[in-house]
């Protein structure tokens, strides 16, 4: 099995604003898989944007620890943070001003990241070459940001933030500010390039059909990883064909949603299952043929079974 590209464990982020302290992520876990593109979804003020700024060397961790592809952000100097950011990961943005600088050309823009990165001239060339090929702009390279619509400058703000060749890509609502055509052939190129350049894609969204079209999605719920969303490979029964996942919506007939249990057994249960039952703070827990019970205190004839999984050697 793959080693993972991406690894969170425990991660905690604290931020101080005058004399009061917001915990933006509180022991977040969480693998991603070289080449794979997953989704980030969840509420505002969940912690989406505070982790992909954490992933993207933007912000520093306050607890835990945060891999990527081999460089712990919790042991970086300012320079090797700024090494990381220039050659390790993509950033893409919602906003096309954050992307692009104005009085640059489209060529101009791509080639920005190369030349600060210390890439030759001639390379800086054909890389750029390559790039605006990648996107289908190459008859625009001598445009103003200005110049192009909303999806064009993102297809911009995609090769610069490919330009020194990252391992990862980061996009945080890359399609937000654009109409549902356009979105859909921006997730497209995504797409596109995560399966020809073997490139890991994360990205927050709160389109659905986004979430859809990835290979898997994480939920965040304050501060802390709380479901996955997964295609099925296998047509599903009818039982779960009926269910939608609880955070986004997608169908159960094509997506299994499973509660993530970090890695010290924490897991988050669903609002629904919060406002159904009165558990009060506290459950008994009960180990009963091969899957997981939890039941209110007061022993109240109702239960939830959280998770059902294989033991070795044992039927279900």
């Amino acid at each position: 099995m793959p080693q993972a590209i991406v690894t969170c464990d425990n991660l905690v982020k604290i931020y101080k604003v005058a004399d009061l302290e917001v915990v933006a992520l509180q022991g977040l876990d969480l693998d991603v898989m070289p080449g794979e593109m997953l989704a980030l979804v969840g509420a505002s003020g969940s912690g989406k944007s505070t982790l992909l700024n954490m992933l993207g060397g933007l912000d520093a961790p306050s607890a835990g620890r945060c891999v990527v592809a081999g460089h712990d952000l919790t042991r970086m100097s300012e320079a090797q943070r700024t090494d990381y950011r220039r050659f390790v990961v993509g950033h893409i943005w919602q906003q096309s001003g954050r992307n692009l600088l104005p009085d640059l050309s489209i060529s101009d823009n791509i080639m920005l990241p190369m030349v600060l990165g210390g890439l030759p001239a001639g390379e800086r060339a054909k890389r750029v070459r390559d790039l605006l090929g990648m996107i289908g702009l190459e008859q625009l390279a001598r445009k103003q940001p200005d110049q192009l619509s909303g999806g064009e400058q993102q297809r911009v703000a995609i090769a610069v933030a490919l330009a020194n060749a990252p391992t990862v890509l980061l996009a945080d609502e890359p399609t937000g500010e654009l109409d549902s055509t356009t979105a859909h052939e921006i997730f497209s190129l995504l797409r596109a390039l995560n399966q020809r350049l073997g490139l890991t894609v994360i990205t927050v969204t709160h389109d659905a059909s986004i979430a859809a079209a990835t290979d898997r999605t994480i939920a965040i719920r304050d501060g802390r990883t709380s479901t996955e969303t997964v295609r099925r490979d296998a047509p599903a029964s009818a039982e779960h064909a009926q269910r939608a996942s609880a955070v986004i919506g997608l169908s159960g007939a094509t997506h299994r949603e499973s509660v993530l249990i970090d890695r010290v057994g924490r897991l988050q249960l669903p609002k629904e299952a919060i406002e159904y039952i009165p558990f009060n703070g506290r459950a008994d827990v009960r180990i009963v043929d091969g899957h997981v019970e939890l039941w209110p205190v007061d022993d109240a004839p109702v239960s939830l079974q959280v998770t059902r999984r294989r033991l070795p050697g044992k039927e279900q």
